[in-house]
């Protein structure tokens, strides 16, 4: 399992411009069961996407079909964990 920590370089104004293709990639990696949560950063300076992939470069290559990536408006930090502890009702994450 990953968690990819996405910061924004760029002013709000133009992530709102590309948000509209962001939310369908993301849509799409949904779909394939590929991203598990997602969301914004409190306060709006990038989001979290907790993701799961056979390895750090396929997500890698997943992630650059990201419009916020392809148009250079931020910054993406990979982490993988284990997942070794679940609250009630998510134990299925200790398999992934």
């Amino acid at each position: 399992m990953f968690v990819v920590n996405i910061t924004y370089t760029v002013e709000l104004e133009e992530i709102d411009a590309h948000l509209p293709a962001h939310i369908q990639f993301l849509q799409q990696y949904y779909q394939q069961g590929v991203f598990l949560a997602s969301g914004r950063k409190v306060p709006r300076t990038g989001g979290m996407i907790f993701a799961k992939a056979t390895s750090q470069s396929e997500l890698e290559a997943i992630l650059h079909n990201d419009p916020f990536y392809l148009a250079g408006l931020a910054n993406y930090e990979i982490t993988e964990i284990e997942v070794s502890k679940t609250a009630s009702g998510l134990s299925q994450l200790l398999t992934l």
